[in-house]
């Protein structure tokens, strides 16, 4: 069993910063990517930013320059700095890795709960 617990969301002014925490944990024996994922009220799901294992970032469009993402590999952790936030950035924000666990031969998906994340005007 795999566990992926966020932090950090809350509600913010526009302009203004937030920083998202994600830690797996459990019967991990290495992650491969990790990301971000955000989904508004009535939008699908969306990639906001991912890091492969060696450190390779990929953003969208909307949040390149504005949103940092890192991860701390010893603690199976990734992170989401954003900056100069927007009420359109306003969405629950989930974080995901590829897993492979103990005594398992393939790497699968795991989802953490979700965090909200507001920003006002």
């Amino acid at each position: 069993q795999v566990q992926l617990v966020e932090s950090g969301g809350g509600l913010v002014q526009a302009g203004g910063s937030l920083r998202l925490s994600c830690a797996a944990s459990g019967s991990i024996r290495s992650i491969n990517g990790m990301g971000w994922y955000r989904q508004a009220p009535g939008n699908q799901r969306e990639l906001v930013a991912s890091i492969t294992s060696d450190g390779s970032t990929n953003y969208a469009d909307s949040v390149k320059g504005r949103f940092t993402i890192s991860r701390d590999n010893a603690k199976n952790t990734v992170y989401l700095q954003m900056n100069s936030l927007k009420p359109e950035d306003t969405a629950v924000y989930y974080c995901n890795a590829l897993v492979k666990e103990y005594y398992s031969v393939s790497y699968r998906w795991n989802w953490g709960q979700g965090t909200q994340v507001t920003v006002s005007s």
